[in-house]
């Protein structure tokens, strides 16, 4: 079975590689090596050195994995609790069926 590479934006790329360095820096900041990390993770230096350079093709589970270990497990938490976007969405919607709607009358 051919593996199929992850074709990634380029604003997403950075994003990764950013979420990457700052793994390896919170790993750095606690003095601990990679073998480590690797360990308590359950999983090979190398997918370490992966996930420290942000490689789209490592599993998700692998990164909250890393996270866990350097103790940054509420950081995923975070991902989407303040979706801004989708409550102006929300609000636009429930505006426009409460303004669609024809007042009733009451007996």
């Amino acid at each position: 079975m051919e593996k199929r590479s992850v074709i990634l934006f380029p604003k997403s790329e950075r994003l990764l590689e950013d979420m990457g360095e700052n793994l390896k820096l919170a790993r750095k900041r606690r003095k601990l090596s990679t073998e480590q990390v690797a360990q308590r993770a359950n999983i090979a230096r190398s997918t370490l050195w992966l996930v420290e350079r942000g490689s789209p093709s490592v599993a998700i589970g692998i990164y909250v994995q890393v996270l866990f270990v350097l103790g940054l497990e509420r950081d995923i938490a975070k991902l989407g609790a303040d979706d801004e976007l989708g409550h102006k969405l929300q609000d636009a919607k429930l505006l426009q069926s409460a303004s669609s709607k024809p007042l009733r009358k009451r007996k």
